[in-house]
C-alpha cells in the first residue's frame, strides 16, 4: 500500500461522514464525565475532576483542529470540512470547563472569583483564552464569513492564541513541574512551526 493510497483512502472515509456525527460523538463525552463525577470516577474530588476533564478535553480538541492545516499541507490528508466543528466543539468544552468553576466549584461567589482571576495566573490565562475564543465562535458561520472578508481570516488567528493561552493554563493549572501540559505545549508549538510558509527563495 502506497502512501498516496493511504492519502486517498483516509480522504474518501472523510468525505463520507457528515459533520453532525462529529458533533454527536464529541458531545457525548459530556453525560459520560458527569456519570464518572458521579459515580467516582474522576477521584476524591468530583468536582475538581469533572472541571479538568472538560479543560484538558477543550485543548485537545483545539489541538486537533489546529492540525488539520499542517495534515494537509504536509500529508496530503483534507479534513478541513471538520475544522469548524473542532472549534465550536471546543468553544463548547471551555465554557462547561467554565461553567463548573462558576457553579459548582467557586459556587457563584463573584467577588472571589474576580480576585482569583486578578491574583492567580493560571486562572488570568484562563479567562484571556476563553476571552479570545468567544468572537471565533459568534462568527464562526457562513454569513460571518461573507460579511467579514479578508477580515475574518486575521480575526480567526485569534485561535492561536487561545491554544497557548489554554496551554500555559494547563502548565500553571498542575502543581510542580508535569511532563503532561509540557507535551501539550510542545504540540502545540510543533503544530505552529509547521503552519509557517517557507520563503521563496529571490
Amino acid at each position: 500500500m502506497t502512501v498516496n493510497s493511504i492519502q486517498q483512502g483516509i480522504n474518501a472515509a472523510a468525505r463520507k461522514i457528515p459533520t453532525w456525527a462529529l458533533y454527536i460523538l464529541c458531545l457525548l463525552w459530556v453525560p459520560w464525565l458527569v456519570y464518572l463525577a458521579q459515580t467516582g470516577g474522576l477521584g476524591r474530588e468530583p468536582i475538581k475532576g469533572l472541571e479538568h476533564a472538560l479543560g484538558e478535553f477543550a485543548l485537545k480538541l483545539l489541538i486537533v483542529g489546529l492540525a488539520i492545516t499542517p495534515l494537509r499541507r504536509h500529508l496530503g490528508i483534507n479534513l478541513i470540512k471538520f475544522r469548524r466543528a473542532f472549534g465550536l466543539l471546543a468553544f463548547v468544552y471551555v465554557t462547561l470547563h467554565l461553567a463548573v468553576w462558576v457553579v459548582l466549584d467557586m459556587s457563584l461567589l463573584w467577588g472571589q472569583m474576580w480576585a482569583d482571576v486578578w491574583k492567580r495566573p493560571y486562572i488570568t490565562t484562563g479567562m484571556a483564552g476563553f476571552l479570545c475564543m468567544v468572537p471565533l465562535a459568534m462568527t464562526s458561520n457562513n454569513w460571518s464569513v461573507r460579511k467579514m472578508g479578508s477580515s475574518w481570516r486575521t480575526l480567526h488567528k485569534l485561535t492561536y492564541v487561545a491554544v497557548v493561552l489554554g496551554s500555559v493554563h494547563f502548565i500553571w493549572l498542575v502543581k510542580g513541574i508535569q511532563l503532561e501540559p509540557l507535551i501539550y505545549m510542545a504540540v502545540i508549538l510543533l503544530l505552529l512551526a509547521l503552519r509557517i510558509k517557507p520563503r521563496k527563495a529571490g
